[in-house]
């Protein structure tokens, strides 16, 4: 049976003051604490030294998923009471699964309708059909339509509520969507590709910094906080995600490190089959927790925003970089009042 790995080794004193609340005036001018994983040394840059930081040859792997405004409100139409939801997902037999929010029990067969973005009355609404096995809510559309076609007619940015304790305003269409994001699935922006812009996506191509893409549709999992002590009970929540062939045949032919932008293009990068050496293409759910101990084989190094206390996303970058080192950089990270989270500055670990 493995040691335990208490939650406890994964915490640190964050002053909420650095929970950053709107995102850098630039994209690529946010702060980059760059840790060097061979010789333990840490250096203050900005993203946007990227180009001058990498090498020629490099490989840089982004997570091209795209945000979809999943928060939703209404209210009941029996009571007229107020009702919060988060779309998750829509299951094979059309039904779609969300969290909710109001004040009493939804019933089977009850009508929610919906809010458009200014709060006014919309053309649309959802019937009650149960709940799954986790409690979260089963219903159907009226009328039948696609869920991004609806959640972009009405929906709001579903910030996480650390931001603003979640309140969009309308610069957040924009800003927690990365530039390159291309296909619809997300509930939360893949951060660490916030601080790029065209401009820099250009510098490093001229840099022969290559470039490659996966999908991985961020889910609520990603932000379930841990409610075991001991980390080997912690059970991961599934994500779609996806590597493409082209990608795969750029991993098997870099000639030199391969960088992954962001935790999600990690788990996708780790996730994936290998056959004879090589990283096959592949697409499907990972339930993969990265902790430490874990054999990376498909990675070098690591761009990645800084993560909450006793989070999974801690737990990920303390395997790849080592719990003491990240302990420290984290500890630096504070005490020169680096901007935290989502909306916050960057880490680079090679």
């Amino acid at each position: 049976m493995a040691e335990e790995l208490p939650i406890s080794e994964f915490d640190y004193e964050l002053p909420p003051e650095l929970i950053a609340q709107e995102p850098c005036s630039e994209r690529e001018a946010a702060r980059l604490l760059v840790v060097e994983r061979a010789t333990g040394s840490l250096s203050h840059h900005q993203v946007r030294d990227l180009p001058e930081l990498l090498q020629p040859q490099d490989l840089l792997i982004f997570n091209n998923t795209r945000v979809i405004p999943a928060r939703i409100y209404g209210q009941r139409a029996k009571t007229g009471g107020q009702w919060e939801g988060l779309f998750l997902e829509r299951h094979p037999n059309g039904a779609w699964e969300l969290l909710g929010q109001t004040r009493g029990y939804l019933q089977e067969g009850e009508w929610l309708n919906l809010l458009d973005r200014q709060e006014q009355p919309s053309p649309y609404r959802l019937q009650v059909l149960g709940r799954t096995v986790d409690r979260h809510l089963l219903v159907r559309p009226e009328p039948e339509m696609e869920p991004v076609e609806l959640l972009e007619a009405i929906g709001h940015v579903p910030l996480p509520p650390y931001i603003r304790r979640g309140v969009e305003n309308e610069s957040d269409r924009h800003r927690y969507q990365t530039v390159y994001a291309q296909t619809p699935g997300s509930i939360a922006a893949p951060t660490a590709g916030l601080h790029f812009t065209p401009a820099l996506l250009q510098r490093l191509r001229e840099n022969q910094v290559e470039q490659a893409f996966v999908t991985l549709h961020v889910g609520i999992g990603t932000f379930a906080p841990v409610q075991v002590s001991n980390l080997h009970e912690h059970t991961m929540h599934q994500e779609w995600c996806q590597l493409p062939p082209e990608t795969a045949e750029a991993l098997n032919n870099c000639k030199n490190r391969r960088i992954a932008v962001g935790t999600t293009t990690v788990r996708t990068l780790e996730s994936a089959p290998w056959l004879d050496g090589r990283i096959q293409p592949w697409t499907g759910h990972t339930s993969l927790f990265i902790k430490p101990g874990h054999a990376f084989r498909a990675m070098d190094g690591l761009l990645t925003n800084f993560h909450l206390p006793k989070s999974t996303l801690l737990v990920l970058i303390s395997a790849l970089a080592g719990r003491d080192l990240i302990r420290e950089a984290y500890s630096v990270a504070v005490k020169e009042r680096y901007r935290f989270f989502s909306y916050g500055d960057a880490m680079l670990i090679l």
